[in-house]
């Protein structure tokens, strides 16, 4: 193997499985999309994740230089997250045997979200490899969301990650700031490094031609949610919001499926919540889809919708805007990085629906300015790519190897 070769791991959820259902989420196309950035700027990736159905072959080669490792640890049937933290031990040991040969293999890890982070803290230390980490999102940011769901060891892993990771990977300098803020982490070992998009995959197109091929009408306002469905995702704001919009006609499509253990609880309260207001009829349900899929779907709507509680940074607003479509979204997290109010699409402070509708019926209002607004999106989303992302990952995995690794307080 290449002495630079990386090892990225993702070990709650994988990169193939399907994103919008269970775990499965933008980190699964962030870890997987900058993966093959990765191979293809000559810096050859593993991406470790847990074995989790029977028969799965122990390594799956995604292109030259990408191979994703599936790891023996626990049953190999799904594991509800939260739990994983029981299989430490033994996450770490298979880890540890396909990474024994250390840095005469790899220069470095990169631990995606607080489980992979235990493990690649322990790996840290018993390889002498520098440690790369990106949170994606804290649990006391979801708690200041008024989403508290997460076991108390989240927390502490985190703060340990805060003091002892090499470098801490943000998408924002406001997601970098929020990590300092209150923590002793030092400031400087915090990477700016935004997502990307793929633009062969996700750019302008015919609406027509888009609705006709996932046969939806084309003489009605159509407005799109996409992702997983679960609290902290705000489906129930877009669904409120669809029935403060003047227009009867408006259709809500949600594109995604239940996650979490109250994923399915979830998606029972919003239909029970369609019907009290009046519109289920005008809501329609799609499992999630193909991500090459999803382009269709963000040019067939005339509003793509993003009322997260919190977001690290926001992939499908940065997804739907290279589509040319315009984002009305939640002032919150990357997403005020991602969106331009006024100019690209609108950022929402709050919660209220009733906000949320009036700024969707504006741009139904005046087709010219959501016209404009799909535009100037469909530009500002070009700056986000994820080669520019894969470079300044590759110019921080090489200095890291450079440096003596910050020990442990």
């Amino acid at each position: 193997m290449s002495p630079s070769r990386v090892a990225m791991l993702s070990l709650h959820t994988s990169p193939l499985a399907q994103p919008g259902a269970g775990d499965g989420g933008g980190m699964n196309v962030y870890v997987r999309s900058l993966g093959e950035a990765l191979a293809r700027a000559g810096v050859p990736c593993d991406i470790l994740t847990r074995a989790d159905r029977p028969r799965q072959r122990a390594i799956v080669e995604l292109e030259p230089g990408l191979q994703v490792v599936h790891l023996d640890a626990g049953p190999r049937s799904p594991v509800v997250k939260h739990e994983l933290l029981g299989l430490l031990d033994e996450l770490v040991a298979a880890a540890r045997d396909h990474l024994q040969c250390g840095r005469a293999c790899f220069e470095a890890l990169h631990a995606n979200y607080w489980i992979s982070g235990a493990v690649g803290h322990r790996l840290k230390h018993e390889l002498d490899l520098p440690l790369a980490a990106t949170f994606h999102t804290l649990a006391r940011v979801k708690a200041d969301a008024g989403i508290a769901d997460d076991p108390a060891e989240r927390s502490a892993v985190e703060a340990e990650l805060l003091r002892c990771a090499d470098a801490l990977v943000v998408a924002t300098a406001d997601e970098g700031a929020g990590l300092c803020a209150g923590t002793d982490a030092d400031p400087g070992r915090i990477e700016v490094v935004p997502p990307g998009v793929d633009h062969t995959l996700f750019s302008p197109g015919d609406p027509r031609t888009a609705r006709g091929h996932l046969g939806l009408p084309t003489d009605r306002p159509v407005l799109l949610f996409v992702g997983r469905i679960q609290p902290l995702k705000g489906v129930d704001v877009a669904v409120r919001a669809l029935a403060a919009v003047r227009d009867p006609a408006t259709e809500l499509v949600v594109v995604g499926g239940p996650s979490g253990a109250d994923g399915p609880a979830e998606v029972a309260r919003l239909h029970r919540l369609a019907e009290e207001l009046g519109v289920a009829a005008r809501v329609r349900w799609v499992p999630p889809v193909r991500h090459e899929r999803l382009a269709d779907w963000y040019r067939a709507a005339d509003v793509c919708l993003v009322p997260s509680r919190t977001e690290s940074f926001g992939l499908v607003a940065l997804e739907a805007a290279a589509c040319g479509t315009p984002v009305v979204a939640a002032d919150v997290g990357g997403l005020r990085t991602l969106v331009d109010h006024g100019r690209t699409g609108f950022l929402v402070e709050g919660r209220d629906p009733d906000d949320y509708a009036a700024l969707v019926q504006r741009l139904l209002d005046d087709e010219a300015q959501a016209a404009a607004m799909g535009a100037s999106a469909a530009t500002r989303a070009g700056r986000y790519t994820w080669s520019i992302a894969a470079a300044r990952l590759r110019r921080l995995y090489s200095d890291l190897t450079a440096r003596a690794l910050v020990r442990c307080s």
